[in-house]
């Protein structure tokens, strides 16, 4: 891992981690590119409509804070698992949607 990116989850771990985890929440850095710090939002962050704003308000707000430097903005990666779509499918063939 290069020295920015330490750095930010440095950020992430003391300032923003904890207020996620409360809420069975978790963030991952996917990419760093040209100061725009993309994330992952996990576990009950995943998926919740309220993770943009959570994007805004804690995470963005303190990484561009902290190390304004590096980011600037900050993007919420949408991935859909596998198995979600597998599971979509099935609902859709088996219940005539």
């Amino acid at each position: 891992m290069n020295e920015n990116l330490k750095r930010i989850e440095v950020v992430l771990d003391e300032k923003v981690r904890p207020s996620l985890r409360n809420h069975g929440g978790e963030i991952a850095v996917d990419r760093l590119e040209n100061g725009v710090l993309y994330v992952k939002m996990l576990g009950q962050c995943a998926g919740c409509p309220s993770a943009d704003l959570t994007n805004e308000s804690l995470v963005e707000a303190e990484l561009t804070a902290a190390v304004p430097e590096l980011v600037e903005k900050v993007v919420v990666v949408q991935n859909v698992s596998d198995e979600l779509w597998e599971q979509a499918k099935r609902l859709l063939r088996d219940h005539h949607l």
